[in-house]
């Protein structure tokens, strides 16, 4: 992108410098496995989020008459029920896109409240210091202290399990990554010239920290953020799997997988099958997630 500026009668186009979180998703789009990871991701995303709303398919119906359907590709497989269904006669299709739109869901929100949380603490404790940087680190470290499935555990057998109690312990047992990768570019950031000449022109702590220390948080922080989503995913399921996350009747990976593990001798699809969709999901991610990784050792050498 280019600005004219007016030096004597003669107009001059001037260049503007692309930033560090534009070179960082610039650099990874052109690697192949960013492209096919994201491809991955989409269809995922669009089969979620679209095909549940046009079709007849119900993820709680049950059918007596239907159960232990096998997918199509095997013997008394039919296309009604591509996936095949459950022990319920429930297929297995639509409920597999349900829990992915669920795992997304809370994955995505837990990823974003995460995100505030640790930036919010880690660039306020960089950029002030002090004492002010010793309390919050000390809070960080205590809350690193504390496993996530022991937290888990403790605040969802004594509250209901929702969506929005799954997301709020997430959250809260994993910000403090966030934090500490912020608070070091904090740190680095308060020394520029740039930040010493905003102060002598009068800008607030505020505004420097908002304005110019916070964009140069994004490349470091990208790509933990995309290997976030994979691993809240990962999360959500073993809260499933193990009874405390999302309860039934509302489908998750975590308990369509348990109710299938009873089965996996002579019905192993009802397990398999949404293991398959958190599977490539969890793959499309973690590619993109690697490429954003090199692109940003590329940006930290300085060789884009």
């Amino acid at each position: 992108m280019a600005s004219e500026v007016l030096a004597g009668s003669a107009t001059v186009s001037v260049k503007r410098p692309v930033g560090p979180t534009r070179r960082l998703w610039t650099t990874a789009w052109k690697r192949a496995e960013f492209k096919v990871g994201l491809v991955i991701f989409l269809i995922l995303i669009g089969l979620a989020l679209v095909f549940p709303y046009m079709t007849d398919l119900s993820p709680v119906k049950i059918s007596v008459k239907d159960k232990f359907l096998p997918p199509f590709f095997l013997e008394g497989g039919t296309w009604a029920h591509p996936l095949g269904t459950d022990q319920l006669g429930r297929d297995l299709f639509i409920r597999s896109l349900i829990g992915l739109q669920n795992a997304l869901l809370i994955s995505f929100s837990t990823v974003i409240l995460m995100f505030v949380i640790g930036t919010t603490v880690g660039l306020v404790a960089g950029y002030k210091g002090g004492w002010v940087d010793t309390i919050l680190m000390r809070l960080t470290d205590a809350q690193l202290s504390i496993p996530l499935i022991i937290l888990a555990i403790v605040i969802l057998t004594i509250a209901r399990p929702t969506p929005a109690s799954v997301i709020l312990v997430l959250a809260l047992a994993s910000w403090p990554a966030y934090a500490r990768v912020t608070r070091s570019v904090a740190l680095t950031e308060r020394r520029r010239e740039y930040v010493r000449g905003a102060k002598i022109l009068g800008a607030s702590d505020l505004r420097i920290m908002l304005v110019l220390v916070a964009p140069n948080i994004l490349p470091p922080i990208a790509f933990v953020a995309v290997l976030d989503v994979a691993r809240m995913m990962i999360f959500e399921a073993i809260l499933g799997f193990i009874g405390i996350g999302v309860q039934p009747p509302t489908p998750t990976f975590g308990t369509i997988i348990a109710d299938g593990r009873k089965y996996l001798i002579n019905a192993w699809w009802i397990a398999t099958m949404p293991g398959a969709f958190l599977f490539l999901s969890l793959l499309s991610l973690n590619l993109m997630g690697a490429s954003l990784e090199r692109a940003r050792n590329m940006l930290l050498r300085g060789t884009i």
